[in-house]
């Protein structure tokens, strides 16, 4: 599915958009908090031994009699982080999140990203390892295409733990969730935040996740830790539901506007392309 050549001429016209609207990025600021000889003027230091004295400001040695060097800000190829959640409560959406997944991967490989892709739920999964070039791009659509849902209740935060243990370098961390963690999501998202990374929220639920459709006297059964619980759904309790599943998705924004966190939310109902395009044209993953 996810390696068929239809498919892939998708991916590579989201490719495209990206290059004519970002210039091939995901981010529409990559600029480092590295100093160096780019093109962009960020700061003065004062002359040390052994630097280029091309760097030197005259003017400033004319005026002042004091050596100063300018500094410009460096542009650096991003690496790209995709967190993809593999929870069984994904499963009606799994297919989505994975092709959303694959165009943001495919943008970020053809841009001559880094790029590494991770399958999140009780633990955390590598589903491809840290790659570069548009070569590579087969093989991460083989293992997004071979991904499947495991484990019990998501462990969101020990997931970023064991992430940020394996990944020191700073980069784009995309999560790719229905976000309904049982433990939350803000201290994941803060840990990520805390060590420097920029984040982005892409949240995918479907009328499972925001209707309650279900009444009557039932045994329902956790998808993800198999527990078994007899209830009575009337329209009041399917009407809690409801809301409460609703008061968490703003929490999640209010989060995510709070700490600076970019959040796009969908259903599963418009093509993957449109979510995509409409990331591109608002400016890319940033918040």
């Amino acid at each position: 599915m996810l390696t068929d050549p239809a498919f892939i001429r998708r991916l590579d016209s989201l490719y495209l958009l990206a290059r004519k609207v970002l210039g091939g990025s995901l981010q529409a600021d990559r600029k480092t908090r590295q100093r160096g000889s780019g093109i962009t003027f960020a700061d003065y230091a004062e002359y040390y031994y052994g630097a280029d004295y091309r760097a030197i400001d005259w003017r400033v040695f004319a005026r002042f009699e004091s050596l100063v060097i300018k500094l410009f800000e460096l542009e650096e190829d991003a690496t790209v982080y995709l967190l993809l959640d593999c929870s069984r409560s994904m499963e009606s959406k799994f297919l989505y999140a994975r092709k959303l997944a694959a165009a943001l991967g495919y943008i970020a490989l053809r841009s001559l990203d880094r790029l590494a892709v991770y399958g999140l739920a009780d633990e955390l999964k590598p589903l491809l390892e840290v790659c570069r070039g548009g070569a590579k791009t087969l093989a991460f659509l083989r293992a997004l295409d071979e991904a499947e849902t495991f484990g019990g209740d998501t462990e969101f935060a020990g997931c970023t733990r064991v992430f940020q243990a394996r990944h020191r370098r700073r980069g784009l961390v995309v999560a790719i969730s229905d976000f309904l963690f049982p433990s939350g999501f803000e201290e994941g998202l803060r840990y990520l935040q805390y060590h420097n990374h920029e984040v982005f929220c892409l949240q995918v639920q479907d009328d499972n996740d925001t209707r309650c459709q279900l009444k009557g006297d039932l045994e329902l059964e956790c998808v993800e830790t198999g527990r078994r619980k007899r209830i009575t759904v009337t329209p009041r309790e399917a009407r809690r539901y409801e809301q409460a599943v609703a008061e968490w998705n703003q929490s999640l924004k209010r989060c995510c506007a709070r700490s600076g966190i970019g959040l796009a939310s969908t259903s599963t109902e418009p093509p993957f392309e449109a979510v995509i395009q409409d990331l591109l044209r608002r400016g890319g993953l940033v918040a």
